[in-house]
């Protein structure tokens, strides 16, 4: 599958996805994508996120990839079973927060729990850091491994934001294209 052929649906998390971040660039760069906005990203409502991600997807006028970074993850997993059937062909799924166990998530936040683990009905890959401090990189290989996810070590990144030094995130987007070819 080519970018040209799907819709992409770019799934940001708290606080949403500043202008350095690799989600606003890549929302920019690929003609086909757009980012999903939430009535509010500094205080996020769980039914709201999921519905809003929902209404995108069955709005969709060709197959759809989601891009998916930290609670946009989460989101967009509880999200999966309101999906129309067969339309989301693959997602990318990028610094889970462990919304159950991380110790510093604020309590709008920790309203996401409990994570599903019910295997997702289409590919995906899930990305983890191995120095992420919103989730341990085991608790990320134990979602990826129930949702069915191919997980990608991507080392000590941090939480693959710009704070973690991910502005334009190269090596993502070949992920990406990388993951496309397959579906």
């Amino acid at each position: 599958m080519k970018t040209a052929d799907c819709d992409i649906l770019i799934l940001p998390g708290l606080a949403g996805s500043e202008e350095d971040h690799w989600q606003a660039r890549w929302a920019s760069r690929l003609p086909t994508a757009r980012i999903v906005v939430q009535d509010d990203w500094h205080a996020p409502e769980p039914e709201a996120w999921r519905r809003r991600i929902a209404e995108a997807v069955a709005a969709a006028r060709r197959p759809v990839i989601l891009i998916a970074h930290s609670l946009g993850v989460v989101a967009a997993v509880e999200a999966a079973p309101d999906f129309p059937p067969d339309v989301v062909r693959g997602a990318l799924l990028v610094a889970l927060p462990d919304v159950e166990e991380a110790p510093d998530l604020p309590d709008s936040v920790r309203a996401f729990a409990p994570l599903p683990r019910d295997p997702l009905p289409f590919p995906s890959l899930l990305v983890a850091s191995r120095t992420d401090p919103h989730c341990a990189y085991a608790r990320a290989e134990d979602f990826a491994y129930a949702w069915g996810a191919q997980i990608v070590d991507a080392g000590d990144s941090g939480h693959i934001n710009v704070a973690s030094g991910h502005g334009p995130w190269p090596e993502g987007l070949m992920r990406l294209a990388g993951f496309l070819k397959t579906l």
